[in-house]
């Protein structure tokens, strides 16, 4: 939940109504704790979308969902981030698209200095050569843009401030 009441429509550092295609069955989402008991919600189930929704329409759909939450307190996740059996994926969320394309570079560029254990530079290059920045949404007021970073050319260390579940 976020720290104060928001509508359920533009998604935000808490989540929210995200929209990105890539959050199906096996998919991990994680999310940063803002609120003590971190409360959760869920809804607006899609049973197919394209990546950059423009109208707010998807073929919308009822859903059947087992979640399973588990909190990493040492984990000090700023932003949601995902993971599929291929990908990490980084987000960047703001009214803005320019704002948020910058925030979902800047966001592959630290978890590809913490997977990888690269400098700023490097991890910056590396951003530009291997990871995939789609537009999520252009609707709901936020626009969305994400970043598939593919595992197979990172392997995060047990120091990583982010990562896979065990």
């Amino acid at each position: 939940a976020p720290t104060s009441r928001v509508s359920s429509i533009p998604p935000g550092r808490f989540g929210g109504n995200i929209d990105l295609k890539h959050l199906v069955p096996g998919a991990r989402l994680y999310l940063p704790v803002q609120v003590p008991g971190a409360l959760f919600f869920t809804g607006d189930g899609h049973g197919a979308q394209g990546n950059g929704e423009v109208n707010l329409t998807a073929l919308e759909t009822s859903m059947t969902t087992r979640l399973e939450f588990v909190l990493h307190p040492r984990r000090a996740l700023a932003w949601p981030m995902a993971e599929t059996p291929s990908h990490y994926i980084v987000m960047g969320l703001n009214e803005d698209l320019d704002t948020a394309a910058a925030d979902a570079v800047r966001r592959a560029v630290e978890v590809l200095q913490a997977f990888a254990g690269v400098d700023t530079g490097e991890a910056y290059a590396l951003a530009s050569l291997v990871v995939d920045f789609e537009v999520t949404q252009l609707v709901d007021g936020v626009k969305g843009i994400h970043g598939c970073i593919p595992k197979s050319l990172v392997a995060p260390t047990a120091e990583a401030w982010w990562g896979p579940m065990p």
